[in-house]
C-alpha cells in the first residue's frame, strides 16, 4: 500500500539531475524529479541549467558532431522519463529536512514528503548585466560564461576575444582562449590582479594578451553576432572600442541554493552545498548533492553528469541500508 511518502525526490533538472534519476529509476526507486520553472531576472535561468544556454556542445562524449545544449538535455530527459522518472514542472521552494520523512514546498505551495533527496539545482553564472549581453548569450552570438566550453569553436578561431574579470578563473579561461584566438583582451575593475601569481605570470607573460586595466564594460554591440565592446576607464572616464568577437564572462558563479537557507544542509560561505566525502553525501543523513552547487572547480556537464550518478548510487545505498527500498 503506497504511504504518499516518495522514495527519492530529485531537484533539478541539469545533467546532474537528469543523471541522478536515470540511475534511480533504473533502480526501481521511481524518482520524481522537480525540474524547475523559467526565470527571467537578474538573469535567464532555465529549466536544464547553464546547457540551456549553449548553442553547440562539443565536448561530452557520444556526441562526435556536437550537439546544441537544449537539444542534449530534451535527450537526457527522454531517457530518465524512459525509465518511468516522474516530472513537475516546478520549483522547491522550501525544505524542512529536521525529521524523516523529509517534507518540501513547491512554487505552487503544494508539500511533497520524501524519504530521501537530491539536490542538483547547479550554479548561474554572474553576468554584467547588459541588454546585448544576455540576448547574445542565449542566441549563441558571440557571449560566453565558459570559455572551456566555448572557446574552441569555429566562430571564436583566429579572432580577437575579450575576457572579463581579475581571479584565477579569469586567467584561467585567458590562458585557454590563447590557443585558438589571434588577440584576447582582459578587462579588469583595477590595476592589478586577483589571481595567483603563478596565474598571472601565465597570462601576462603571453604576447597575445592585452590587458585593459581599471576599466569596466559599458556596452555589448551586435545584432545577431558580436560585433565589439565599449569599456570605459573607471578613472578617467575615457571610452574604448575593442573589436572582438567573443565575449567571456569570467567574474565568479552563484550556486542555487538560496531556497536551501534554514534546511539544516550545511553551506561554505559562497553558498556551495558541502559535502562530506568524495561521494554525494550532505551533513544530513538521506540528503545528496550532486554538480555545480557542490563544485566550485569543474563546472562541466560530464562532471556534473558524473556526480548526478554518486548521488543516485549513494542514495539508493542508504535507503537499503534504512529499509526503505
Amino acid at each position: 500500500m503506497s504511504t504518499g511518502i516518495e522514495n527519492v525526490v530529485i531537484i533539478g533538472s541539469g545533467p546532474a539531475g537528469w543523471t541522478a534519476a536515470i540511475y534511480a529509476a533504473r533502480a526501481n526507486l521511481n524518482p520524481v524529479v522537480y525540474v524547475g520553472v523559467p526565470q527571467t531576472n537578474p538573469a535567464p535561468v532555465l529549466p536544464g541549467g547553464q546547457l540551456m544556454l549553449t548553442t553547440e556542445v562539443e565536448n561530452y562524449p557520444g556526441f562526435p558532431h556536437g550537439v546544441t545544449g537544449p537539444e542534449m538535455m530534451a535527450k537526457f530527459r527522454e531517457q530518465a522519463e524512459r525509465f518511468g522518472t516522474r516530472v513537475v514542472d516546478a520549483n522547491i521552494d522550501h525544505c524542512e529536512f529536521g525529521k524523516r520523512p523529509f517534507t518540501m514546498t513547491d512554487s505552487d505551495g503544494k508539500k511533497v514528503q520524501a524519504h530521501s533527496v537530491i539536490i542538483s539545482t547547479g550554479a548561474t553564472a554572474n553576468w554584467l548585466g547588459h541588454p546585448n549581453e544576455l540576448r547574445l548569450a542565449q542566441n549563441g552570438g558571440g557571449v560566453s560564461a565558459c570559455a572551456v566550453c566555448d572557446g574552441a569553436l569555429p566562430a571564436y578561431r583566429n579572432q580577437a576575444l575579450a575576457v572579463v574579470g581579475g581571479g584565477d578563473t579569469a586567467m584561467e579561461e585567458t590562458s585557454y582562449l590563447t590557443k585558438f584566438a589571434s588577440k584576447v583582451y582582459v578587462i579588469h575593475r583595477r590595476d592589478s590582479l586577483r589571481a595567483s601569481k603563478s596565474m598571472q605570470d601565465r597570462v601576462l607573460g603571453n604576447p597575445k594578451v592585452e590587458m585593459v586595466w581599471d576599466s569596466a564594460v559599458e556596452d555589448v554591440v551586435g545584432q545577431d553576432t558580436l560585433q565589439s565592446v565599449v569599456v570605459k576607464n573607471l578613472k578617467t572616464g575615457a571610452a574604448r572600442t575593442l573589436e572582438v568577437r567573443g565575449l567571456f564572462i569570467a567574474i565568479g558563479h552563484s550556486p542555487a541554493t538560496k531556497f536551501l537557507q534554514g534546511s539544516g544542509v550545511e553551506l561554505d560561505e559562497k553558498g556551495y552545498v558541502v559535502l562530506r566525502t568524495r561521494g554525494s553525501q550532505t551533513n544530513l543523513e538521506g540528503v545528496f548533492a550532486a554538480g555545480d552547487l557542490a563544485d566550485q572547480t569543474y563546472r562541466q556537464a560530464i562532471t556534473a553528469a558524473g556526480m548526478g550518478c554518486q548521488a543516485a548510487i549513494d542514495c539508493e545505498r542508504w535507503l537499503a541500508a534504512n529499509g526503505v527500498h
